[in-house]
């Protein structure tokens, strides 16, 4: 297939950049991926969240910048004829959710902890979005779609009133792509230490 070459964005000068909108572009393919990846950096001045394989053979692609930004680099996406499985913009998303995306957070002692699970990766992200302006609670980890099978799940941490304040949050963004909600109240630290990966 012949890919038209695209020139790189002019360097910009370091303004601030309003890094709230969240871009998310789901490949069919791995290789068609890295293309799809390539061809939204240059098309807009967006940062790479993260891009990395999923279930199925799939590519997941998170770019972030001001809303215009992304909605150019999504749209770059969607014009090419490479098959995606989904493309999304998000705005106003929660610097919480964008570190979750790179890294989670360590839980604290004696915390309550909150489980949602989600049936597909864009109401996944939305609803921890959702859940953390609610209520003062911080995202420990949020998983989205590497292992299982497209879905994803975010893990809330805080005290138990916040945590089922965020849940109930997270319930009504998630209505029909909610698989479950768990929360424990005082969960044991090796369960905690087994959910969020340390």
């Amino acid at each position: 297939m012949n890919t038209p070459n695209i020139p790189a964005m002019p360097n910009m000068p370091d303004a601030p950049r309003t890094l709230d909108t969240l871009g998310i572009v789901e490949s069919r393919g791995i290789a068609a991926g890295a293309d799809l990846a390539d061809r939204m950096m240059k098309a807009a001045h967006v940062d790479m969240v993260r891009a990395g394989t999923i279930c199925s053979g799939r590519y997941m692609i998170y770019v972030s910048g001001s809303r215009e930004a992304v909605e150019t680099a999504v749209q770059a996406a969607r014009e090419t004829d490479r098959p995606l499985a989904g493309s999304f913009v998000l705005s106003n998303v929660s610097p919480q959710v964008m570190e979750a995306l790179r890294k989670g957070a360590a839980a604290h002692e004696g915390e309550a902890v909150g489980v949602v699970e989600c049936r597909n990766v864009s109401s996944g992200v939305a609803a921890a979005d959702s859940a953390v302006k609610r209520s003062a609670v911080r995202i420990l980890r949020l998983v989205t779609g590497q292992g299982i099978n497209g879905k994803s799940y975010f893990i809330l941490g805080g005290d138990i009133a916040s945590v089922r304040e965020a849940a109930e949050a997270a319930r009504e963004s998630l209505g029909a792509n909610l698989v479950d909600v768990v929360i424990l109240p005082g969960p044991d630290a090796s369960v905690v230490a087994a959910l969020t990966g340390r």
